[in-house]
C-alpha cells in the first residue's frame, strides 16, 4: 500500500494547501526535474481517473501498456516510468503529461487500420515524454509554484475536448492561458516525430505506418469543416510534416508486420461496447458471413460480447465454440470463456477452469477480478484474499481490487481491515472526507496494533489536508 499512500497524500497536498506550497525551484531552469513532472502527471491522472471518460477497463488499459511498453523498451529512455490508457470517446485524440501518462481515445484506436499505426501515435507522444517537451514548456512560462501547476493540469485535460466546451471546464483563465502557450511547436512535433519513428522501427513495427496514419488524420480534417479533430489542435499535421516523415522511411523497405491478436480483440470489444447491443450483433454476424472488417477470430469475439450483452446466452455459447482452441493461448479468449461458464449457476468446472486460467495468465486482471469474485460467491473467502493480496502488490491504485478487498474482509468479519480497504476506494474516488471516515471507522472496529498504527497516521495526515482544504475554500 505504500506506493498508493504516497500518491495518495502528496496528491491531495497539492490540491488543498492553501499557502506554504513547495516552490519549483529555479524558474530559470531549463525543465522541472522528472520527479516535478511525475508528480504533475500524478495529479492530472486524479482528475482523469474521476472523469466519465476514463475507460475503466482493465483489458483496453492493460493492452496499451504492453503496447507501450514494448515501444518504450526500444526508446531512448527505457528505464522511464510510463502509464498508458484509454478515453472513452469517439473523437481522434492522445497525448502526453508530464511524467510519462500517455492517454488514447478510443476513437483514435478505432481509426487505426492496423497496430503498426496505434504504436506510431504512441511513439510519438513517448517521445514528447522522453523529450521532456510539456517540462521545458512548463518552465519556460515561469510557473514557479504547484498552484500554478494544478492550473496548468486542469488546462492540459481540457485541451482533449472540443476549444469552446473545454473553456466551461477550465479553472480560471490562467489555465486556458496556460494552454495556449503549451501547444506543441513545429520543433518539438519534428523532433517527436523523428525520435518516435526510430523507436517505432526499432520495437519491430512498419515505420511506413507513420506517414500513411498522418496522411489519413489530415484528409479527415478536410470534411470537418472547423470541428478539426483534438489530436490535430494540439499537434498540427502539415503537408511539409508529413513529408519529412515520409522522406525518412523511403529507403526502409516495406514488410508486413502482422498485428497481434490482442490488438484486432480490443478494437473488436471497444466496438461491441460503442453500439447497443443488436446492432453491435448484426455488425459482427455480417462481418463474419461476408469476410470483412478484419480478423475473423477478432469479429466472432465481439459477437459473442454483443450476444451476451443482449442475454441471448445460448447462442453466444454456440457461436464462442470456434474460439475454444484459443482459450490457452489468449487471456482475453479466456476471460470471455470464463464469462461464459459463469451464465450457468451449475456449472461445476468454473472453480478448476479460472484456477487454471490465471496460473496461465497471472497477470491478466479481469481474469483475477472473475474469479475473485467466483471464489466470494463460493465463501472461499481465504483464497480470495490471497489472490486479492497477489494483485493489489502489482496493481495498488486499481479501485476495484480495493472494493473487491473490503467485501472479503466484511464477509469475514474483519471490520478493522474492512473499513481501511473502503477508505482506500474513497481517496482513489476523489473523496477526502468519506476516506477520513472510514478510517476513523477502522480505527475503533480493531485492535491489531501493527494496522492501528497505519490507521493512525493516514488520519492524521488526511486530516491535516482537510484542515487545510477547508482553509482554502
Amino acid at each position: 500500500m505504500k506506493n498508493l499512500l504516497y500518491i495518495v497524500l502528496y496528491t491531495w497536498s497539492l490540491l488543498c494547501r492553501a499557502d506554504g506550497l513547495p516552490d519549483l525551484g529555479d524558474t530559470s531552469q531549463e525543465a522541472m526535474s522528472p520527479q516535478q513532472e511525475r508528480k504533475v502527471g500524478e495529479q492530472s491522472m486524479f482528475e482523469i481517473r474521476s472523469d466519465k471518460d476514463y475507460l475503466d477497463d482493465a483489458e483496453v488499459n492493460d493492452y496499451l501498456n504492453q503496447l507501450g511498453y514494448q515501444l518504450v523498451s526500444n526508446s531512448n529512455e527505457p528505464g522511464q516510468e510510463f502509464e498508458f490508457f484509454a478515453l472513452n470517446d469517439n473523437t481522434i485524440n492522445a497525448f502526453a503529461l508530464p511524467g510519462g501518462f500517455i492517454g488514447v481515445n478510443t476513437g483514435l484506436m478505432l481509426m487505426a487500420q492496423s497496430e503498426s499505426e496505434l504504436a506510431s501515435v504512441l511513439g510519438h507522444e513517448i517521445a514528447h515524454v522522453t523529450q521532456h517537451h510539456l517540462a521545458r514548456m512548463v518552465a519556460g512560462q515561469k510557473i514557479d509554484s504547484m498552484a500554478a501547476i494544478a492550473g496548468l493540469a486542469v488546462a492540459i485535460l481540457a485541451a482533449r475536448s472540443n476549444p469552446q466546451a473545454s473553456q466551461a471546464a477550465m479553472v480560471g483563465m490562467q489555465a486556458g492561458s496556460i494552454q495556449r502557450q503549451l501547444n506543441f511547436t513545429r520543433i518539438h512535433e519534428q523532433e517527436a516525430d523523428r525520435i518516435g519513428l526510430t523507436t517505432l522501427q526499432k520495437a519491430g513495427f512498419d515505420p511506413h505506418a507513420m506517414p500513411i496514419f498522418f496522411e489519413r488524420l489530415q484528409k479527415s480534417t478536410r470534411l470537418l469543416d472547423n470541428n478539426m479533430p483534438s489530436y490535430l489542435r494540439t499537434h498540427p499535421i502539415t503537408s511539409e510534416r508529413i513529408a519529412d516523415v515520409a522522406n525518412r522511411v523511403q529507403q526502409t523497405p516495406y514488410r508486413l508486420v502482422a498485428d497481434s491478436l490482442n490488438f484486432q480483440l480490443v478494437r473488436a470489444k471497444l466496438r461491441a461496447m460503442q453500439k447497443n447491443p443488436q446492432e453491435a450483433a448484426n455488425f459482427f454476424k455480417s462481418a463474419i458471413g461476408e469476410q470483412k472488417h478484419g480478423n475473423q477470430t477478432a469479429q466472432r469475439y465481439g459477437l459473442v460480447l454483443a450476444l451476451l450483452r443482449a442475454g441471448q446466452i445460448a447462442r453466444a455459447t454456440q457461436e464462442f465454440a470456434p474460439l475454444q482452441t484459443l482459450v490457452s493461448q489468449n487471456p482475453m479468449i479466456a476471460t470471455l470463456a470464463g464469462q461464459i461458464k459463469r451464465t450457468d449457476k451449475n456449472n461445476t468446472s468454473m472453480t478448476a477452469f479460472y484456477r487454471s486460467a490465471t496460473q496461465n495468465f497471472p497477470q491478466h486482471r479481469a481474469l483475477a477480478y472473475d474469479y475473485i469474485e467466483l471464489l466470494l460467491d463460493a465463501n472461499r473467502f481465504e483464497d480470495a484474499l490471497k489472490l486479492l493480496n497477489e494483485q493489489i502488490i502489482t496493481h495498488p491504485n486499481d479501485l476495484r481490487l480495493h472494493e473487491l478487498m473490503a467485501r472479503n474482509y466484511a464477509a469475514l468479519g474483519k471490520r478493522q481491515e474492512e473499513h481501511h480497504a473502503l477508505a482506500y476506494t474513497y481517496i482513489l474516488r476523489g473523496n477526502l472526507l468519506n476516506a477520513i471516515e472510514q478510517l476513523e471507522l477502522a480505527k475503533g472496529a480493531g485492535t491489531d496494533f501493527h494496522e492501528l498504527s497505519i490507521i493512525e497516521s493516514e488520519l492524521k495526515q488526511f486530516k491535516e489536508i482537510a484542515a487545510a482544504q477547508a482553509k482554502r475554500n
